[in-house]
């Protein structure tokens, strides 16, 4: 048999080329200009951050360590920076409607100031309502107010009194108030004098008494009234004094606003209503320390410092001083009040109260005008929050509200602030599956969300490619203070690259993974004095990586070196092979071999999968076995019933197995046990087969041929020279191996079997030609596929040969169904 076809030590790995580049180190080379490998991404963000229809919010999906974060946030940044920094936000107390504080739209960066603005107008204010009431030229204006209600009033009595003793009667004084009395020779009539009168007497000075009492009691009427309309001449006096005292101050602020509609109507708000309240004011200002307030219902009025001027101040919610442009917000916390803003309260004489000056903004209302990043996954799991962001998004509003009354039965009394106006870009950023899930369980999600921003997980190894991996690395050198690389260090950068998405076409562009091994092999390079970074830093910060994360491979392959895990790296054994699995451990993922042994015999029960009956296997191993039936009827039982009964098992698995990447090896063993052929210990399989026994691409091509390379070197034996890996052939543009494994390649100590058919991995296996059919139609006698032949026929004529003295020997000990043996006709046997 010809010598099979190995992979050259060169077709194991690709090598970065440095010659292109002009300089010795990335200390040399150009900043980063753009983002590397995400080209599909950037359009669709740029589309989504530049349309300005609703309903165009973003959604980026992409795998973890893709940069999704840090490239949207510069994107977003970059924009930001094009546009006018948005107005800010505030509340003030509602005078029509206190429990719906309103809504103030001020300058941008003003806000602030407004608010200071509006604090110095009211101590002015207060200063000056108080000298205003205080002084002699006030006092003299009420005192003859006073005096001429005194001089009315007194009149007025006097002329009832005159009146009453003309009538022969006179006014008294008792704790009943005024009352009416006759006087008889100078004296009044004391009721038992009264009662002694004579009848007619008592009648005409009842009578007389009747009207008298009328006409005081239209004296006194118009007495109130008169008083009523001195009060309110008096509190009209304050008002015109009081306005006209506090008008210029507000004149000049008002104008100051006067393009902001929101600012110069709170001003006259408050203008009117310290004018409508001035004796509330007097009193605050005259009178020193404040009383408690009678109810807490009062205790706003008068908080902490107890001033009734608090109602007046205004609570600024959004600040954008010192924006440049609009606000770029990154919530890693999107919880309902951190998104939506809430309302506090605060303790007063031992109730909680609230007011407008409680209302805390939220992180739309800080990107209100700008953009706003979210992680869906963490939003999705915060509750009420993503139905709230859907409904701010639809509405167009903030709408501020008491979250526990969303989520209780009982209603309380709570303050309904206004909704603010929104003008956002939302971008979510998670992994495909969320977006799937939302797109799907979501009716709302694609009228939202119509932009989708894919990030790619690799990019071509190209040229160019590598100049931008040198500017990542000299921009992460220059932003993080670390040593720069040479240009040896620089290509183990890019071959590691190509390491992690296991291609020597491609490029990661999960940049993280990228950066780590910068950081790392910087630390190691200033551990070993290097000025600059070279390809052994680069090597060992691999490697150290590596050795923080494969312990439990360590112990796997001491399993299999001592024995306890059996695996055998020499010999030979019919129906037998060793596959090859990776086992994934969170950061870290090795190849492992494993043990497949087939058992064939004669039965029609086809091929048993002993996993499967244990449930150990997943749906994807089952059709790989499910295939290998597909393939034995489709080659072998053309001309002949497929008679056999096979059994395949993983020895020593304890673990659910799936995935297809072994169906080729367990094909192999099969045809081993049929044929009776061995197979050579020395060699592992991986790869899936097709009905036509054609060999599939897998994954993990490098882990599987390292982690074998691995156990094959760790055994008592060592490498022989006999050792390798059978892989497809379409697999050889995967192969980022290790130096080591190179190495051994080009020394002819391991090798690596490119296969594209099952009967060119047969025969590399068992060192017999698989053999094609002649003109005749037949293999072949002592090629693989004419024993499995001609082994299958042989099955299939003892089984045959069985079942039909089996049925002649159970046939005259069977009743007919309607009659017994004894009574069934001749010719005919019973059963």
């Amino acid at each position: 048999m010809p010598s099979p076809r190995e992979l050259t030590a060169e077709q194991l790995r690709r090598r970065a080329d440095t010659s292109q580049f002009s300089y010795a180190s990335t200390a040399d080379a150009p900043d980063l200009d753009r983002i590397i490998g995400q080209e599909r991404a950037a359009r669709a963000i740029e589309f989504g951050i530049d349309i300005p229809s609703p309903g165009y919010n973003i959604f980026a999906t992409g795998p973890a360590g893709a940069g999704k974060t840090s490239i949207i946030t510069r994107f977003l940044e970059r924009k930001a920076a094009t546009r006018q920094p948005p107005p800010d936000w505030a509340y003030a107390h509602n005078f029509g409607d206190p429990d719906r504080p309103m809504t103030l739209r001020l300058p941008p960066g003003g806000g602030i100031a407004f608010r200071d603005q509006l604090d110095a107008l009211l101590a002015q204010v207060s200063e000056t309502i108080e000298k205003t009431f205080s002084g002699d030229q006030y006092a003299e204006s009420r005192n003859a107010i006073g005096r001429r209600l005194d001089q009315q009033r007194s009149e007025m009595l006097r002329q009832l009194e005159s009146h009453v003793r003309e009538q022969g009667f006179t006014l008294s004084t008792t704790p009943m108030g005024t009352m009416l009395a006759p006087v008889k020779e100078g004296q009044a009539v004391t009721p038992e004098q009264f009662s002694q009168l004579p009848e007619s007497e008592r009648d005409e000075l009842a009578k007389r008494g009747q009207e008298l009492q009328e006409q005081m009691e239209r004296t006194m009427r118009h007495i109130h009234e008169m008083e009523e309309a001195a009060r309110e001449h008096l509190t009209q006096l304050d008002q015109e004094i009081a306005s006209a005292a506090i008008k210029p101050a507000f004149d000049r602020l008002a104008a100051e606003y006067a393009d902001w509609p929101d600012a110069t109507a709170h001003l006259q708000n408050v203008q009117t209503h310290i004018a409508a309240h001035t004796d509330e004011l007097k009193t605050q200002s005259a009178g020193g320390d404040e009383a408690a307030p009678e109810s807490p219902m009062q205790a706003w009025f008068q908080p902490d410092h107890g001033t009734p001027y608090d109602r007046y101040r205004i609570n600024v919610i959004v600040d954008n001083q010192g924006l440049k442009g609009a606000p770029v917000v990154v919530e890693t916390n999107p919880s309902y009040v951190n998104l939506m803003g809430r309302v506090d309260m605060r303790a007063e004489f031992g109730t909680l109260v609230t007011d407008f000056r409680e209302i805390k903004a939220g992180a739309l209302h800080r990107a209100n005008g700008g953009y706003l990043l979210l992680d869906a996954r963490v939003l999705l799991r915060q509750p009420l929050a993503w139905e709230a962001l859907k409904q701010a998004l639809r509405t167009r509003r903030i709408r501020i509200e008491d979250v526990a009354q969303q989520v209780s039965a009982f209603s309380t009394t709570s303050l309904i602030p206004d909704p603010i106006p929104l003008d956002v870009k939302v971008v979510l950023i998670a992994d495909p599956a969320t977006y799937y899930l939302l797109y799907a369980y979501d009716e709302q999600f694609e009228k939202l969300f119509k932009v989708r921003a894919d990030f790619a997980v690799e990019m071509d190894w190209t040229g160019a490619n590598e100049e931008q991996i040198v500017r990542f690395i000299h921009h992460q050198c220059e932003e993080d203070g670390l040593p720069h690389f040479d240009l040896s260090a620089v290509a183990k950068v890019v071959e590691y690259s190509g390491r992690l998405v296991e291609d020597q076409r491609r490029l990661t562009t999960r940049f993280a993974y990228v950066s780590n091994i910068v950081v790392e092999a910087a630390y190691w390079a200033r551990q070993a004095g290097h000025t600059l970074v070279t390809a052994d830093d680069v090597t060992r910060a691999i490697n150290e990586r590596i050795y923080r994360s494969n312990q439990y491979e360590e112990l796997v392959r001491k399993a299999i070196t001592d024995g306890t895990i059996m695996v055998s790296t020499a010999g030979e054994v019919v129906g037998q092979v060793n596959g090859l699995a990776v086992l994934p451990l969170g950061d870290y993922a090795f190849g492992r071999p494993s043990r497949i042994t087939a058992r064939t015999f004669q039965g029609r029960s086809g091929v048993i999968n002993i996993e499967r009956e244990a449930r150990l296997s997943g749906s994807l191993h089952d059709k790989g076995v499910l295939i290998l039936q597909g393939f034995l009827g489709g080659r072998f039982a053309q001309d002949k019933p497929l008679s056999v009964a096979a059994s395949i098992a993983f020895e020593q698995s304890y673990d659910a197995i799936d995935g297809d990447s072994a169906s080729s090896a367990e094909l192999y063993a099969l045809l081993s046990s049929l044929a009776d052929l061995p197979i050579r210990q020395s060699i592992a399989v991986t790869g899936s087969v097709n009905q036509r026994g054609e060999i599939q691409a897998i994954g993990g091509a490098t882990a599987k041929i390292e982690g074998f390379f691995d156990v094959c070197r760790a055994m008592p034996g060592g490498l022989t020279g006999e050792q390798g890996v059978i892989l497809p052939e379409t697999n050889i543009a995967n192969l980022m191996l290790r130096d080591d494994v190179v190495e051994a390649v080009a020394g002819g100590q391991f090798h690596v079997y490119p296969v594209r058919t099952v009967d060119e991995g047969i025969a590399i296996l068992t060192g017999v030609e698989a053999g094609d059919r002649g003109p005749d139609g037949a293999y072949p006698p002592d090629s693989v596929n004419g024993r499995v032949d001609a082994r299958l026929r042989e099955l299939a004529e003892q089984l045959r040969a069985f079942e039909d003295e089996a049925g002649l020997k159970e046939a005259p000990a069977e009743p007919d169904n309607d009659q017994s043996a004894d009574d069934a006709p001749e010719g005919d046997p019973a059963g």
